[in-house]
Protein backbone atom coordinates (compact mmCIF):
# COMPACT_ATOMS: atom_id res chain seq x y z
CA UNK A 1 0.00 0.00 0.00
CA UNK A 2 1.66 3.45 -0.92
CA UNK A 3 2.75 5.59 1.82
CA UNK A 4 3.02 9.36 2.55
CA UNK A 5 6.34 9.78 0.05
CA UNK A 6 4.77 7.37 -2.65
CA UNK A 7 1.45 9.38 -2.96
CA UNK A 8 3.60 12.64 -2.53
CA UNK A 9 5.99 11.84 -5.25
CA UNK A 10 2.48 10.81 -8.18
CA UNK A 11 1.30 14.71 -6.68
CA UNK A 12 4.18 16.32 -7.68
CA UNK A 13 4.40 14.75 -10.94
CA UNK A 14 0.11 15.70 -11.32
CA UNK A 15 0.82 19.34 -10.57
CA UNK A 16 3.57 19.62 -13.10
CA UNK A 17 1.28 17.43 -15.97
CA UNK A 18 -2.20 17.76 -15.06
CA UNK A 19 -3.05 21.26 -12.66
CA UNK A 20 -4.65 24.01 -15.03
CA UNK A 21 -5.54 21.31 -17.80
CA UNK A 22 -10.08 21.21 -18.41
CA UNK A 23 -11.21 17.94 -18.95
CA UNK A 24 -12.70 16.78 -22.83
CA UNK A 25 -14.15 13.86 -22.22
CA UNK A 26 -13.85 10.76 -19.27
CA UNK A 27 -13.98 6.77 -20.27
CA UNK A 28 -14.83 4.85 -17.52
CA UNK A 29 -13.21 1.33 -18.66
CA UNK A 30 -14.04 -1.00 -15.27
CA UNK A 31 -17.30 -0.28 -12.77
CA UNK A 32 -14.96 -1.08 -9.91
CA UNK A 33 -12.97 1.93 -10.86
CA UNK A 34 -15.89 4.48 -10.04
CA UNK A 35 -17.66 1.87 -7.17
CA UNK A 36 -17.19 4.89 -4.24
CA UNK A 37 -18.97 7.23 -7.02
CA UNK A 38 -22.50 7.03 -6.03
CA UNK A 39 -23.68 7.66 -9.21
CA UNK A 40 -21.70 5.44 -11.04
CA UNK A 41 -19.21 5.55 -14.28
CA UNK A 42 -21.78 7.22 -16.59
CA UNK A 43 -22.42 9.88 -13.78
CA UNK A 44 -18.82 10.80 -12.77
CA UNK A 45 -17.64 11.18 -16.31
CA UNK A 46 -20.95 13.71 -16.99
CA UNK A 47 -19.66 15.77 -14.37
CA UNK A 48 -16.34 16.14 -14.82
CA UNK A 49 -16.19 16.66 -18.63
CA UNK A 50 -15.73 20.71 -19.17
CA UNK A 51 -14.15 21.00 -15.64
CA UNK A 52 -10.64 21.94 -15.25
CA UNK A 53 -8.42 20.57 -12.09
CA UNK A 54 -7.09 22.48 -9.98
CA UNK A 55 -3.11 22.07 -7.86
CA UNK A 56 -3.39 18.31 -6.62
CA UNK A 57 -3.85 18.12 -3.31
CA UNK A 58 -2.86 15.71 -0.35
CA UNK A 59 -3.30 14.73 3.30
CA UNK A 60 -1.47 11.86 4.10
CA UNK A 61 -1.65 9.05 2.14
CA UNK A 62 -4.88 10.75 0.21
CA UNK A 63 -4.66 12.33 -3.20
CA UNK A 64 -7.08 14.73 -4.61
CA UNK A 65 -7.69 17.04 -7.24
CA UNK A 66 -9.95 20.09 -7.09
CA UNK A 67 -12.36 21.12 -9.72
CA UNK A 68 -11.32 25.04 -10.42
CA UNK A 69 -14.03 27.44 -8.71
CA UNK A 70 -16.34 24.47 -7.62
CA UNK A 71 -16.66 22.78 -4.33
CA UNK A 72 -15.58 19.53 -5.66
CA UNK A 73 -12.57 17.31 -6.01
CA UNK A 74 -11.86 14.02 -7.30
CA UNK A 75 -10.25 11.82 -4.72
CA UNK A 76 -7.79 9.11 -6.17
CA UNK A 77 -7.67 5.76 -3.96
CA UNK A 78 -4.29 4.20 -5.33
CA UNK A 79 -5.34 1.28 -2.86
CA UNK A 80 -2.69 -2.14 -3.35
CA UNK A 81 -1.74 -1.46 -6.93
CA UNK A 82 -3.38 1.64 -8.45
CA UNK A 83 -1.74 4.36 -10.50
CA UNK A 84 -2.35 7.64 -11.89
CA UNK A 85 -0.32 7.32 -15.07
CA UNK A 86 0.12 10.51 -17.78
CA UNK A 87 0.35 9.21 -20.88
CA UNK A 88 1.14 9.99 -24.66
CA UNK A 89 -2.39 9.89 -26.33
CA UNK A 90 -1.68 7.28 -28.79
CA UNK A 91 0.72 5.35 -26.61
CA UNK A 92 -0.85 1.49 -26.00
CA UNK A 93 -3.60 1.34 -23.78
CA UNK A 94 -2.18 -0.91 -20.56
CA UNK A 95 -3.37 -4.44 -19.83
CA UNK A 96 -5.41 -2.88 -16.16
CA UNK A 97 -6.71 0.33 -17.55
CA UNK A 98 -9.67 1.44 -15.73
CA UNK A 99 -10.07 5.29 -16.22
CA UNK A 100 -8.95 7.52 -18.96
CA UNK A 101 -9.17 11.00 -18.80
CA UNK A 102 -8.38 13.64 -22.21
CA UNK A 103 -8.09 17.20 -22.29
CA UNK A 104 -9.32 19.39 -24.25
CA UNK A 105 -5.83 20.87 -25.24
CA UNK A 106 -2.54 20.07 -28.06
CA UNK A 107 -0.41 18.85 -25.03
CA UNK A 108 -1.13 15.48 -26.58
CA UNK A 109 -0.88 13.39 -23.33
CA UNK A 110 -3.73 12.25 -21.29
CA UNK A 111 -4.81 11.17 -17.57
CA UNK A 112 -4.51 7.07 -17.37
CA UNK A 113 -5.63 5.06 -14.22
CA UNK A 114 -4.20 1.49 -14.10
CA UNK A 115 -5.24 -1.02 -11.72
CA UNK A 116 -4.55 -4.70 -11.29
CA UNK A 117 -6.20 -5.48 -8.74
CA UNK A 118 -9.00 -2.93 -8.76
CA UNK A 119 -8.93 -2.18 -5.34
CA UNK A 120 -8.43 1.50 -5.91
CA UNK A 121 -10.60 4.30 -8.02
CA UNK A 122 -11.83 7.97 -8.29
CA UNK A 123 -14.55 9.65 -7.28
CA UNK A 124 -16.21 12.94 -7.11
CA UNK A 125 -16.95 14.41 -3.59
CA UNK A 126 -17.89 17.91 -2.14
CA UNK A 127 -14.84 19.83 -0.24
CA UNK A 128 -15.58 20.88 3.51
CA UNK A 129 -16.91 24.35 3.69
CA UNK A 130 -13.78 26.98 5.06
CA UNK A 131 -11.10 24.41 4.08
CA UNK A 132 -8.22 25.48 2.84
CA UNK A 133 -6.87 22.61 0.65
CA UNK A 134 -10.37 22.28 -0.67
CA UNK A 135 -10.53 19.20 1.75
CA UNK A 136 -13.13 16.49 0.20
CA UNK A 137 -15.78 15.72 3.10
CA UNK A 138 -15.36 11.95 2.93
CA UNK A 139 -11.33 12.65 4.52
CA UNK A 140 -12.16 15.45 6.67
CA UNK A 141 -11.64 13.33 9.71
CA UNK A 142 -8.00 12.28 8.69
CA UNK A 143 -5.22 14.12 10.74
CA UNK A 144 -3.02 16.02 9.33
CA UNK A 145 0.51 14.55 8.35
CA UNK A 146 4.02 14.80 10.56
CA UNK A 147 5.66 16.75 6.72
CA UNK A 148 2.67 18.96 6.95
CA UNK A 149 3.85 22.83 8.43
CA UNK A 150 0.22 23.08 9.84
CA UNK A 151 0.58 19.69 12.21
CA UNK A 152 0.25 19.98 15.75
CA UNK A 153 3.07 18.88 17.51
CA UNK A 154 2.17 19.40 20.96
CA UNK A 155 -1.54 18.31 20.33
CA UNK A 156 0.01 14.75 19.10
CA UNK A 157 2.33 14.28 21.88
CA UNK A 158 -0.90 14.73 24.11
CA UNK A 159 -2.85 12.59 22.08
CA UNK A 160 -0.59 9.87 22.28
CA UNK A 161 0.12 9.60 25.69
CA UNK A 162 -3.54 9.49 26.04
CA UNK A 163 -4.61 6.96 23.82
CA UNK A 164 -3.45 4.01 25.79
CA UNK A 165 -2.29 1.93 23.24
CA UNK A 166 1.17 0.66 21.51
CA UNK A 167 3.51 3.00 19.54
CA UNK A 168 2.85 1.59 16.44
CA UNK A 169 -0.42 1.17 16.26
CA UNK A 170 -0.35 4.81 16.89
CA UNK A 171 1.86 5.53 14.07
CA UNK A 172 -1.04 3.89 11.60
CA UNK A 173 -4.04 5.11 13.19
CA UNK A 174 -5.07 7.94 11.36
CA UNK A 175 -7.21 9.65 12.91
CA UNK A 176 -3.71 10.37 14.88
CA UNK A 177 -1.24 11.63 12.80
CA UNK A 178 -1.70 10.28 8.77
CA UNK A 179 0.49 9.25 5.72
CA UNK A 180 2.71 6.40 7.85
CA UNK A 181 1.72 2.80 7.31
CA UNK A 182 3.77 -0.18 7.97
CA UNK A 183 7.31 0.21 6.18
CA UNK A 184 7.92 3.64 7.38
CA UNK A 185 6.63 2.77 11.08
CA UNK A 186 9.29 -0.10 10.85
CA UNK A 187 12.08 1.91 9.71
CA UNK A 188 11.38 5.00 12.13
CA UNK A 189 10.94 2.56 15.23
CA UNK A 190 14.55 1.13 14.26
CA UNK A 191 16.22 4.24 14.48
CA UNK A 192 14.57 5.63 17.13
CA UNK A 193 15.60 2.10 19.27
CA UNK A 194 11.68 1.59 20.14
CA UNK A 195 10.15 -2.10 19.88
CA UNK A 196 6.71 -1.97 18.51
CA UNK A 197 4.54 -3.02 21.47
CA UNK A 198 5.95 -0.09 23.54
CA UNK A 199 3.08 1.50 25.47
CA UNK A 200 2.27 4.95 24.85
CA UNK A 201 1.35 5.62 27.71
CA UNK A 202 4.43 5.79 28.99
CA UNK A 203 6.33 7.94 26.41
CA UNK A 204 7.88 11.00 27.67
CA UNK A 205 7.88 14.43 25.59
CA UNK A 206 11.53 14.23 24.52
CA UNK A 207 11.29 10.18 23.45
CA UNK A 208 7.86 10.58 21.47
CA UNK A 209 9.47 14.15 19.89
CA UNK A 210 12.57 12.02 18.95
CA UNK A 211 10.01 9.16 17.42
CA UNK A 212 8.36 11.75 15.52
CA UNK A 213 11.70 13.21 14.13
CA UNK A 214 12.51 10.10 12.77
CA UNK A 215 9.30 9.26 11.38
CA UNK A 216 9.95 12.89 9.53
CA UNK A 217 13.58 12.02 8.71
CA UNK A 218 12.73 8.65 7.12
CA UNK A 219 9.76 10.00 4.66
CA UNK A 220 12.02 12.88 3.44
CA UNK A 221 14.73 10.20 2.75
CA UNK A 222 12.10 8.46 0.69
CA UNK A 223 10.90 11.19 -0.97
CA UNK A 224 14.39 12.05 -2.43
CA UNK A 225 14.54 9.30 -4.34
CA UNK A 226 10.92 8.43 -5.08
CA UNK A 227 9.36 6.39 -2.49
CA UNK A 228 9.99 2.69 -2.36
CA UNK A 229 8.95 0.08 -4.34
CA UNK A 230 8.81 -3.52 -3.83
CA UNK A 231 7.73 -4.78 -7.43
CA UNK A 232 6.42 -2.80 -10.57
CA UNK A 233 2.66 -1.76 -8.93
CA UNK A 234 3.84 1.18 -7.62
CA UNK A 235 5.08 4.31 -10.09
CA UNK A 236 5.03 7.69 -10.38
CA UNK A 237 3.14 9.30 -13.40
CA UNK A 238 6.05 8.54 -15.64
CA UNK A 239 5.90 4.79 -14.86
CA UNK A 240 8.97 5.15 -13.10
CA UNK A 241 9.70 3.19 -9.81
CA UNK A 242 11.04 4.36 -6.41
CA UNK A 243 14.51 3.68 -5.25
CA UNK A 244 14.32 3.85 -1.19
CA UNK A 245 13.99 -0.27 -0.71
CA UNK A 246 17.78 -0.09 -1.58
CA UNK A 247 17.67 2.08 1.98
CA UNK A 248 15.48 0.21 4.44
CA UNK A 249 16.92 -0.52 7.70
CA UNK A 250 13.97 -3.00 9.29
CA UNK A 251 11.10 -3.87 6.47
CA UNK A 252 12.10 -6.74 4.60
CA UNK A 253 15.51 -7.49 6.54
CA UNK A 254 14.55 -10.50 8.14
CA UNK A 255 17.38 -12.60 9.41
CA UNK A 256 19.86 -10.15 8.28
CA UNK A 257 22.33 -8.36 10.33
CA UNK A 258 21.15 -4.90 11.97
CA UNK A 259 23.04 -2.42 10.60
CA UNK A 260 23.94 -0.82 14.23
CA UNK A 261 24.33 -4.02 16.15
CA UNK A 262 25.12 -6.91 13.50
CA UNK A 263 21.99 -9.24 15.07
CA UNK A 264 19.83 -11.01 12.72
CA UNK A 265 17.07 -9.08 12.46
CA UNK A 266 13.58 -10.71 13.48
CA UNK A 267 10.11 -10.54 11.55
CA UNK A 268 6.74 -10.99 13.86
CA UNK A 269 2.83 -11.54 12.73
CA UNK A 270 1.17 -8.11 13.18
CA UNK A 271 -2.18 -7.44 12.57
CA UNK A 272 -2.45 -9.22 9.49
CA UNK A 273 0.86 -7.53 8.29
CA UNK A 274 4.37 -8.25 9.49
CA UNK A 275 6.85 -5.91 11.94
CA UNK A 276 10.43 -6.13 11.87
CA UNK A 277 12.77 -4.91 14.18
CA UNK A 278 15.81 -5.64 15.91
CA UNK A 279 15.57 -8.11 18.65
CA UNK A 280 18.89 -6.17 20.86
CA UNK A 281 18.47 -2.58 19.58
CA UNK A 282 14.76 -2.73 20.37
CA UNK A 283 13.68 -4.35 23.46
CA UNK A 284 10.38 -5.60 23.88
CA UNK A 285 8.72 -3.87 26.58
CA UNK A 286 8.58 -5.78 30.02
CA UNK A 287 5.43 -7.66 30.91
CA UNK A 288 4.59 -7.30 35.22
CA UNK A 289 5.06 -10.36 36.42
Amino acid sequence: MPELPEVEVVRRGLERWVAGRTVEAVEVLHPRAVRRHPGGGADFAARLRGETLGVPQRRGKYLWLPLAGRDLSVLGHLGMSGQLLVQPEDAPDEKHLRIRVRFGDDTGTELRFVDQRTFGGLSLHETVPDSAEALPDVIAHIARDPLDPLFDEAAYHLALRAKRTTVKRALLDQSLISGVGNIYADEALWRAKLHYERPTGNLTRPRSAELLGHVRDVMNAALAVGGTSFDSLYVNVNGESGYFDRSLDAYGREDEPCRRCGTPMRRRPWMNRSSYFCPRCQRPPRVPS
